[in-house]
């Protein structure tokens, strides 16, 4: 075999390797807080756990609140940015960053509101079937 076809191979199978590293690492799936402990970079998935304080402290320019993952552990959420708007709706909250010791520092944070739509769709399926009996 010629030198360059070697050199070619063994650098496609390097570049190859190395991007499926780094795509591995980037996959990231839902995790308590417990298990967030042992990674860099967690998505947490649970609910706004409203018997604890929560605000804005403008002294630290982060919003601090508790939530509760899907496995019932409270932790202590501190989110560098404002409250968001709908935050109080939130059904459901993703929160993305890293734990240190019992406090989770989120560098983002997803919410997922209840739909305008169900009680609507609801609507309309019973009535649609209220004539078929």
């Amino acid at each position: 075999m010629k030198p360059k076809l070697i050199i070619g191979i063994i650098a496609i199978v390097g570049f190859t390797s190395l991007l499926m590293y780094n795509f591995g690492n980037s996959i990231s799936t839902y995790v308590n807080f417990e298990q967030a402990a042992d990674m860099n970079n967690a998505h947490v998935v649970g609910s706004w756990d409203d018997s604890e304080e929560y605000g804005f402290s403008m002294e630290s320019k982060q919003f601090v609140f508790h939530m509760k993952d899907e496995a019932g552990n409270v932790r202590r959420v501190v989110y560098p940015q404002s409250k968001p708007n709908n935050f109080e709706q939130a059904d459901r909250l993703v929160v993305i960053g890293s734990m240190e010791g019992d406090v989770f520092y989120a560098d983002e944070m997803l919410m997922k509101c209840p739909s305008k739509y169900n009680n609507a769709d609801e609507a309309q399926f019973e009535k649609a079937n209220a004539g078929n009996s």
